[in-house]
């Protein structure tokens, strides 16, 4: 099924509970499933893309797989903020695959009950294509927040782009990768021939010591919250 013709029980439609990440973009607060986001990072240097669309920002490797980065902001008609400690990276799901949404900052995650999601009012949502639009949870009179539904953020024609994208810099990480492996000097020959015979002659038993990718403080959040459903 295309990406962003899925049907989604979770939205203004529906009369259930919804477990959300919040954020803010633009001085606005946004809401999206819980289940979408795989995690929360702090920004990092993307490699940039040529010939791409204006709101992907590149790419970056994360654990060996390579992940598009895009502006969400950009992507909504938004003002981009400049990049500060508080930028962070979605990482989300959509159709499938796995792509990285720039937000301003990621705040909190919360349950909002079904009877205060409510249809969006066109004031809130001027400027942001109705059909990104999840609904609204009204939280209480002073703070709204916008629910996306990033399948129709993310519609098949961008991803299609952001697969090409995907795919060149998977290309070029590879090609990189195989051309280092192929250049070897004589010096690194000598050290690794010495190392061999130094493990060789050595009856002293060797250490493994085996190590994890640290999990940032928003992620293990997601991965508590997500438990506790």
């Amino acid at each position: 099924m295309p990406v962003g013709t899925e049907k989604k029980e979770f939205g203004k439609h529906s009369a259930h509970d919804q477990q959300l990440v919040i954020f803010k973009i633009a001085g606005e607060e946004f809401g999206v499933d819980i289940n979408e986001v795989k995690e929360i990072i702090r920004w990092e240097d993307v490699t940039r893309i040529p010939n791409t669309e204006s709101y992907i920002k590149g790419v970056i490797n994360l654990r060996g797989s390579i992940v598009v980065v895009n502006d969400l902001a950009m992507k909504l008609g938004l003002p981009s903020k400049e990049v500060d400690d508080d930028t962070r990276i979605l990482v989300v799901e959509v159709g499938g695959n796995t792509v990285g949404m720039v937000v301003d900052s990621a705040t909190e995650v919360l349950r909002l009950e079904g009877e205060k999601v409510q249809d969006a009012p066109e004031m809130i949502t001027s400027g942001i294509d109705q059909n990104y639009i999840d609904g609204v949870g009204v939280l209480d009179e002073k703070r709204l927040l916008t629910l996306l539904d990033l399948t129709k953020v993310m519609a098949s024609t961008d991803y299609e782009k952001i697969l090409q994208a995907q795919q060149a810099a998977q290309n070029n990480f590879d090609l990189k990768k195989e051309t280092e492996n192929d250049i070897t000097t004589p010096e690194t020959k000598e050290e690794t021939t010495q190392e061999t015979d130094e493990n060789e002659t050595s009856t002293e038993p060797s250490e493994t010591i085996a190590t994890t990718p640290e999990k940032t403080e928003d992620t293990k959040e997601i991965t508590n919250k997500k438990s506790s459903k």
